[in-house]
């Protein structure tokens, strides 16, 4: 469906971004939607002098800084490049627009919708699981190509732990 969407004749603006770039930053209103083509972001925000991921995207992905672009308000949200990376963008009003010409799309993105609920579920149980081994195993059942897409130190500080204690876990 993510392909119907690009071959949609909803524009996409095709920009690339180097290597910790930002697509986003802080206190800015998202009004874009974007589509992950090759490459790799992280969502993070600043928590006092520390950064808190909360989310990944990487090829294929639909990424956005969601409570911005739904609530039409500034977001604490960064979206940053982690590797060099293109993406697809398009307007928030464009994607309404497509959104709402078909009940097809409306369907489709109401699956986006409930899929993000979903993994914001699965992401709160994450960080409510105490035991480091028992957060990595389960985003690794959940998200395999995690670990084949993003460095470990940015996969650490998303599980809340050390990066040594990935390592170690990794290995065992």
């Amino acid at each position: 469906m993510i392909q119907e969407l690009l071959n949609s004749g909803l524009h996409w603006e095709k920009k690339e971004f180097k290597r910790n770039e930002f697509l986003k930053i802080s206190g800015s209103t998202d009004t874009d939607i974007y589509f992950v083509e090759n490459g790799s972001v992280r969502i993070f925000m600043m928590d006092e002098n520390e950064e808190r991921i909360i989310r990944f995207g990487y090829t294929g992905n639909i990424i956005v800084s969601l409570d911005s672009f739904l609530s039409g308000k500034p977001s604490c949200f960064y979206i940053q490049a982690i590797k060099k990376t293109s993406v697809r963008i398009a307007s928030k009003r464009d994607f309404y627009e497509f959104i709402h010409s078909s009940d097809e799309n409306l369907k489709f993105w109401n699956s986006i919708l409930e899929d993000l609920v979903l993994q914001q579920l699965e992401r709160e149980k994450d960080l409510l699981t105490s035991l480091p081994r028992e957060r990595f195993e389960r985003v690794l059942k959940r998200s395999p190509k995690l670990f084949q897409e993003i460095p470990n130190k940015y996969i650490a500080n998303y599980l809340r732990m050390s990066p040594e204690t990935l390592s170690r876990l990794k290995k065992s």
